[in-house]
C-alpha cells in the first residue's frame, strides 16, 4: 500500500486560496462518505491501522525531527513528552483505529417510528454532520483519534495540528489517505492543513459554506479565539472547575475514597476536582483525614475561614480560587451549611463540566441531579469517570459543555445528527 511522502516544507502563497480548496474537497468527500456502509468505512479504519504498523520506521523519523525542532525552540519537558512517539504510542494508535471499527455504526439508524393518524409513518434518522474542523495542539496522535472518530461517524474532516507536530502530522496524514484509497474512500475525506502559517486557522474559522462544525482541542487560549472568531457552530468546553460536595448523609469511607481520587488520580485532566465542598456535620472528622492523605501526594490546600478553623496551617482561598482549573496539585475547599449551599456554589461558581455528590441520602442525591448544571453529573461517584471510554462510548473527540448540539463526551454519536424521515405508500394530505 503505497503512502505519499510528506512534504518537506509547505510554501503556499495564497492561504485563501488553499483553504477554500480543501474545504471544497472536504465537501465532496462529505456526500461518498454519507452513503459509505459501515464495512467500507471499517475496511479503511483496519488499512489504516495496518499501515500505521507498516510505516513505523517513517514516523518516528518524522516524530524525531519535531522533537529536534522542539527542543531548539526551548520546549518543556512535558511538551516534549506529550509530542514524543515510541512503540507502544505507536501500537496504541493502531489499535485505537481498530476499537473505533469495533464500534457501533450510529449512521443510518432509524428511531422512534411511528404511525400517524393520516397513515404515514414518521421516525427520524441518524445522520452525519458533514464536514468538521479541528484545530488542535501538541499531540499528534490526536491526528489518528479524530481521524478515525470523524470516519466512522461518516463525516469528512479537515485537521489544523500545532506547528510543533507538523513533520508528525504530515506523516500520519500520507497514512489515513493510503488507508482511505484502499478502502476505496477518497483521500479527501481526511485532510491536514499543511501550512504552520497562522492565517490558515483564520480562514478556517469563516469557512462556514463548507464546515459545519469546529472541534478545538488544546489550551484555553485556543478554545477562547475559536470560540470568538468562529462563524462556525463549536462543540468545546473551556474550563474544567470539577466540584465533590461531601454531603451530611456521605458515608466517610466512601467519601474519603472519592474525594481522594477526583484530585490524586490524575492532575492535568479536565475531569479532575478543583473545589471541595464539605457539609459542616462532616467537617470536624473528615478535613484532618483527607489532609493526611493529600499531603502524601504533595497536594497544596486552600480553604475558607471555616475549613482554616479545622485545618489552620492551611493557605486561606482567595475569592479567584473558587474559579480557578489549577490542573495542579492544588486544591480549594469549602465548608458549607446545607445541599442548597452547594448546588448555588456549583452553579456559580463551577464550569459546567462535572459535579459530584457523596450521600446515603437519595433524596439529596436526586435533587443534586436535577439542580446542578453541568454536562455530567454523579452520586458516589469521582468526576474522573467523565470520559467518553469510561461512558461506554468507546472514544471521545472532546468534552462539550455546551448545551446544543452535544454536550458531555462527545463520541459518535456527538457526531451525528438527526433527520425527520416519512414513510408512505401514496398518501396525500387530506
Amino acid at each position: 500500500m503505497s503512502v505519499a511522502s510528506p512534504r518537506t516544507e509547505a510554501v503556499i502563497a495564497d492561504i485563501p486560496a488553499y483553504m477554500q480548496g480543501l474545504g471544497e474537497a472536504a465537501r465532496a468527500a462529505s456526500r461518498v462518505l454519507a452513503e459509505a456502509d459501515a464495512g467500507r468505512k471499517n475496511s479503511a479504519l483496519t488499512a489504516i491501522a495496518e499501515v500505521i504498523l507498516d510505516q513505523r520506521e517513517p514516523l518516528m523519523e518524522a516524530n524525531r525531527r519535531d522533537l529536534e525542532a522542539g527542543r531548539a525552540r526551548g520546549l518543556d519537558a512535558a511538551l516534549l513528552d506529550r509530542l514524543a512517539f515510541n512503540d507502544a504510542r505507536i501500537e496504541a494508535m493502531a489499535e485505537g483505529c481498530r476499537q473505533v471499527a469495533a464500534l457501533a455504526d450510529p449512521v443510518g439508524e432509524i428511531t422512534d417510528l411511528a404511525y400517524r393518524p393520516s397513515g404515514i409513518q414518521v421516525g427520524r434518522m441518524r445522520v452525519p454532520l458533514g464536514v468538521i474542523g479541528i484545530i488542535y495542539e501538541s499531540r499528534p496522535n490526536v491526528t489518528i483519534d479524530a481521524a478515525a472518530l470523524c470516519l466512522k461517524s461518516g463525516n469528512a474532516t479537515i485537521l489544523r495540528g500545532g506547528s510543533e507536530a507538523v513533520h508528525s502530522n504530515r506523516a500520519l496524514a500520507g497514512i489515513i489517505q493510503a488507508g482511505l484509497a484502499a478502502a476505496g474512500l477518497p483521500r479527501s475525506a481526511v485532510q491536514i492543513v499543511d501550512t504552520t502559517d497562522r492565517a490558515a486557522v483564520g480562514e478556517l474559522l469563516r469557512m462556514s459554506a463548507y464546515v459545519d462544525v469546529l472541534v478545538p482541542r488544546g489550551g484555553k487560549g485556543l478554545i477562547e479565539r475559536v470560540s470568538r472568531e468562529s462563524l462556525i457552530p463549536v462543540i468545546k468546553h473551556l474550563d474544567g472547575v470539577c466540584h465533590v460536595y461531601i454531603d451530611a448523609a456521605a458515608d466517610a469511607d466512601k467519601a474519603f475514597a472519592v474525594a481522594v481520587n477526583a484530585k490524586t488520580q490524575r492532575y492535568g485532566t479536565c475531569n479532575t476536582m478543583e473545589t471541595l465542598l464539605v457539609h459542616r456535620d462532616q467537617a470536624a472528622a473528615m478535613l484532618p483525614r483527607l489532609q493526611r492523605a493529600y499531603a502524601e501526594h504533595g497536594v497544596e490546600l486552600r480553604g475558607c475561614e471555616r475549613t482554616r478553623a479545622v485545618l489552620p496551617d492551611i493557605r486561606p482561598a482567595a475569592e479567584s480560587d473558587w474559579t480557578e482549573e489549577y490542573l495542579a496539585p492544588v486544591l480549594a475547599i469549602r465548608v458549607l451549611d446545607s445541599l442548597d449551599e452547594a448546588i448555588d456554589h456549583i452553579n456559580t461558581h463551577g464550569s459546567g463540566h462535572t459535579d459530584s455528590i457523596l450521600t446515603e441520602d437519595w433524596s439529596a442525591a436526586r435533587r443534586f441531579l436535577r439542580a446542578v448544571d453541568s454536562s455530567s453529573v454523579m452520586v458516589n461517584a469521582s468526576t474522573r469517570f467523565a470520559d467518553g471510554f469510561e461512558y461506554g462510548l468507546g472514544a471521545e473527540i472532546g468534552i462539550s459543555t455546551d448545551k446544543l448540539h452535544a454536550r458531555g463526551p462527545v463520541g459518535l454519536e456527538g457526531l451525528t445528527t438527526q433527520k425527520y424521515v416519512v414513510l408512505g405508500d401514496g398518501h396525500v394530505r387530506a
